[in-house]
């Protein structure tokens, strides 16, 4: 029988555990929707669309609510539980297809065959390298430098720089001996994190309304032909984060990692190409510094001058209303 609305297993914004390949993950019920199946006899079922918690967005997903469990302490041990199974689980031996011919030696092939795949697939993360990036010494520091350049002194770059991050791409590209498709690949792949991360990853709160101006004026434009070196720098620092999320296979990793590392060797090579100490005060800054304080000691400032003027209105009139 279908369920009323009302009683649907589970609510929206609802913390639940859903099965995610061979594991059980945290999220969050973010919609849900009662869907019609069709065929001879229509059956009502439900999905849930679900954020899994600690997990970029684009992981989100419509599943079947047979994925989703209860937030309980018993769920919980069943999560643990899986965890270990599988991290301890061998490859199993090959499943001989001589003697399945009927319907239900066919349906228990296919289980089998999921089953092999996500075996397949939690061997390729166990093998996964740790994706950690070396960077350069002098490159921490100039990443120093600028944090404290921009949330400590309020400062920010002048925009648009000389030397972009496209630009600085493409000098990479060129300087490669191995130009071709997979290269133009990862310049496309750098290029597209950076626009798509740079406003909610890559910018201290100080630079959001610059980036809101230039935007607003030149909607055209992709953040990568505006920014550059500093701002390129704080996207290798979220590279790991974003690139562990991602479905490459450890060679690919591997790849990835020793082009991104080179890349961070080439900009070492070129700091005094790249980075320039071009900051201007914020307009935040300017509004603090107009009378040369801030904004705490502007309130005293107009406390004090009204006073001020309390007292000379007295000197000069106080007088004349006692004598009447």
């Amino acid at each position: 029988m279908a369920k009323d609305e009302g009683k649907l297993s589970f609510e929206k914004d609802e913390k639940v555990l859903c099965y995610h390949g061979p594991f059980i993950y945290e999220a969050k019920i973010l919609k849900r929707e009662r869907k019609e199946e069709e065929g001879e006899e229509p059956q009502e079922s439900y999905q849930y669309f679900v954020h899994y918690k600690g997990w970029k967005q684009t992981w989100d997903e419509w599943i079947t609510e047979d994925r989703v469990l209860k937030y309980t302490e018993a769920n919980l041990q069943k999560q643990k539980q899986l965890k270990e199974l599988n991290s301890k689980r061998k490859p199993s031996r090959p499943v001989s297809t001589s003697a399945l011919h009927d319907s239900t030696e066919s349906r228990s092939r296919k289980r089998n065959r999921d089953s092999s795949i996500d075996k397949a697939r939690l061997e390729e993360e166990i093998k996964k390298p740790d994706f950690k990036l070396t960077i350069p010494d002098s490159l921490k520091g100039l990443l120093v430098d600028d944090w404290e350049h921009v949330t400590k002194n309020r400062q920010i770059h002048e925009l648009p720089r000389e030397v972009t991050v496209d630009q600085i791409l493409s000098d990479f590209k060129q300087s490669r001996s191995d130009k071709g498709e997979v290269l133009d690949e990862y310049i496309q792949g750098i290029q597209l994190y950076f626009n798509k991360t740079l406003h909610t990853q890559l910018l201290y709160r100080t630079e959001h309304e610059q980036y809101d101006q230039l935007f607003h004026e030149q909607p055209e434009k992709q953040p990568s032909s505006i920014y550059g070196a500093e701002h390129l720098l704080r996207l290798f620092v979220e590279m790991p984060s974003l690139v562990v999320e991602t479905n490459m296979d450890s060679d690919t990793l591997l790849d990835v990692r020793e082009k991104l590392e080179a890349t961070l060797r080439f900009i070492q090579d070129h700091e005094q190409d790249y980075f320039m100490n071009d900051y201007q005060n914020s307009h935040a800054n300017r509004r603090r510094h107009v009378f040369g304080c801030d904004a705490t000691k502007m309130a005293r400032i107009l406390l004090l001058a009204r006073c001020c003027v309390v007292v000379l209105f007295w000197l000069l009139f106080g007088g004349v209303f006692l004598c009447r």
